[in-house]
């Protein structure tokens, strides 16, 4: 048996200093098993990248870097990857930034990506791809002969129809997602979604098995909702916050990276609408929003950052008193283990996204939680958490009323329905963690029937244009 090779746009920490959580926790024993190899961009560009990727050795597996140019490096993550397919996933078509160069530059990248990789893999090995950024893959390989299995893995949403027809080349990308052997997404909601973009723009038929025949192959598709190490966090927790006091007042905590796809001003807009209706609860609560910055180069980012911290000053202008101030906003990431102690110090999570893949802070709260006094999740309908987390209270973030009204419910909820909301959405948590996410997913994509050089020799053209750069 081959190596499994997991390809992504950030590796892991050549050290290992950054583990914790994520991706790495969830295939550190996988990799290791059969001697594995992460493959991912370089942290810092180079005016002159390597020809060839940069290994380093680990314990449990080997890191290749691929290095790219500082303007080449642009184009293609802030550019393509975060100003074209990170609005249109999300649904913010609105904000699609269309240059010519940002398309030739994802393509570019992945291309050069996908030659380094066939340097370096046998037909044995087996290659999972993960999101967004470099969807183009599998055509880019199979184009250069590879022939090991391929899976690819969505993070984040996949739109309807019509949203993903707002991609200028949307196409030719659902083409390159239908060269995969295996493509997997969060949620049902995706999944239906692929089905309909699959039928539409390829003419693929849904078959009695689940997967997609497309141009006479079988594409296997399906629905893997990503998780987190449950134990792992809920023992950080646990053993964090023994000697912290609990806050003054009960708490609501809201932790999410600063992007508009997150819901954040429609959040304090419910916040806002809840110290409005219910004056009783002044002074006797407080809200903790803590939203590290991202991506600070794209306008957008920098509008959202504007606009929270406005509204921030607005709730604390109108409600605040000398010794309450309603908001507190933290525009710093803060390490994991004290995330973990703030979760379970807080009467209520608030995750209200307007549209995410799946959204693992909803998990980080309830795993966090002290199971003879749990806190309560608020938890988004458009988060792709709310499909197996139907303990939660499920709100509209566009609606400041439902969310006020959730508010309320939450921190007026008695203690015996908490424990009882929190008890199924654990045991759920606790089955289905992060190492069943991935060894679900590899199971599926091992089992995949290999393709074998009578398939590739159907596309000459794109082996010429391949090797030809």
């Amino acid at each position: 048996m081959g190596r499994l090779v997991i390809v992504s746009n950030r590796a892991p920490s050549v050290d290992g200093a950054n583990d914790s959580g994520g991706l790495v926790v969830a295939l550190k024993d996988a990799l290791a098993r059969n001697g594995g190899l992460w493959i991912g961009c370089a942290p810092e560009q180079t005016d002159t990248p390597a020809a060839s990727l940069v290994f380093h050795h680990r314990p449990e597996f080997d890191i290749a870097l691929f290095e790219l140019e500082p303007n080449l490096y642009r184009d293609y993550y802030l550019g393509y990857s975060n100003s074209v397919l990170w609005p249109a996933l999300h649904g913010r078509v609105d904000l699609i930034d269309v240059q010519p160069r940002y398309a030739k530059a994802y393509r570019k990248v992945v291309r050069r990506l996908a030659r380094l990789i066939a340097d370096e893999v046998s037909a044995d090995d087996m290659i999972w791809v993960h999101d967004y950024h470099l969807i183009p893959l599998a055509h880019e390989l199979k184009a250069l002969g590879v022939m090991s299995r391929i899976g690819f893995f969505l993070h984040v949403p996949l739109p309807d129809l019509q949203t993903f027809k707002a991609i200028p080349d949307w196409q030719d990308l659902a083409g390159c997602l239908a060269e995969y052997d295996l493509v997997g997404v969060q949620t049902q909601r995706d999944l239906g979604h692929m089905i309909n973009i699959f039928r539409h723009i390829l003419r693929g038929e849904l078959r009695a098995n689940g997967n997609m025949g497309i141009d006479g192959r079988e594409v296997v598709i399906g629905c893997f909702p990503i998780s987190i190490d449950v134990k792992g966090f809920r023992r950080l927790a646990e053993e964090g916050s023994v000697n912290v006091p609990p806050p003054a007042l009960p708490r609501l905590i809201g932790v999410d990276r600063l992007d508009y796809s997150k819901g954040l001003p429609q959040r304090l807009a419910g916040y806002e609408t809840f110290l409005s209706r219910y004056p009783g609860f002044h002074n006797k609560v407080g809200l903790l929003q803590i939203a590290p910055p991202t991506r600070d180069d794209v306008e957008a980012y920098r509008a959202i950052r504007s606009e929270l911290e406005q509204l921030a000053g607005r709730i604390n202008g109108r409600f605040g008193t000398v010794d309450w101030t309603p908001v507190q906003y933290i525009h710093r990431a803060l390490p994991r283990d004290e995330l973990a102690v703030l979760f379970r110090l807080s009467r209520v999570g608030l995750v209200t996204p307007l549209f995410d893949g799946m959204n693992l802070v909803a998990k980080e709260y309830v795993a966090a939680q002290d199971q003879n006094d749990p806190g309560v999740l608020v938890l988004s309908q458009f988060a792709g958490a709310a499909e197996e987390m139907s303990q939660a209270l499920i709100v509209n973030p566009h609606d400041p009323q439902d969310v006020a009204e959730a508010i309320r419910t939450a921190l007026e909820m008695p203690l015996g329905e908490r424990v009882e909301r929190h008890r199924a959405l654990y045991a759920h948590l606790d089955k289905h963690d992060i190492a069943h996410w991935s060894s679900t997913f590899l199971k599926r994509l091992g089992s995949v029937e290999k393709i074998g050089p009578e398939w590739l020799a159907l596309f000459p053209e794109l082996q010429m244009r391949a090797k030809a750069g």
